[in-house]
């Protein structure tokens, strides 16, 4: 088994591959900062639920109920984009913190205070690491 050098990326990539191919439930390791992240989708309406298992493994499982269309079968999520890599870190600060499809989309931000959308960091007042664009 391959050490994950970007646990973020590849929790993102198994959502994302999870929604190509129609799946109702995507199982990823789960972290704190993976936790938190399923947080913020689920409280903005971009996953139909989510469970943390933490019977398997020392950090458990994340299982992600995938939200779709019930007549149009498209996933709530159209885009996840990563965007701070382990490489090139991108830190924002109130001011400069993007807005994603001009407001219609959400930019999942880690700061001080925990992890929390673009629009919550603003009226907090706090910058941070931008972890990811979802739209």
């Amino acid at each position: 088994m391959s050490k994950i050098t970007d646990p973020i990326a590849d929790y993102l990539t198994r959502v994302r591959n999870g929604i190509k191919a129609n799946h109702r439930i995507v199982e990823i390791p789960a972290s704190n900062i993976k936790k938190a992240i399923t947080t913020v989708l689920f409280d903005k309406g971009y996953i139909l639920n989510y469970k943390f298992d933490d019977s398997a493994g020392p950090q458990g499982t994340i299982k992600i109920a995938l939200k779709y269309h019930p007549s149009t079968k498209l996933s709530a999520i159209k885009e996840l984009k990563r965007v701070s890599k382990p490489g090139l870190r991108q830190y924002r600060s109130t001011e400069e913190l993007p807005r994603v499809l001009n407001g219609l989309g959400i930019a999942i931000v880690s700061t001080s205070k925990g992890v929390m959308t673009d629009k919550e960091a603003r009226t907090k007042h706090i910058g941070g690491e931008v972890l990811c664009y979802v739209s």
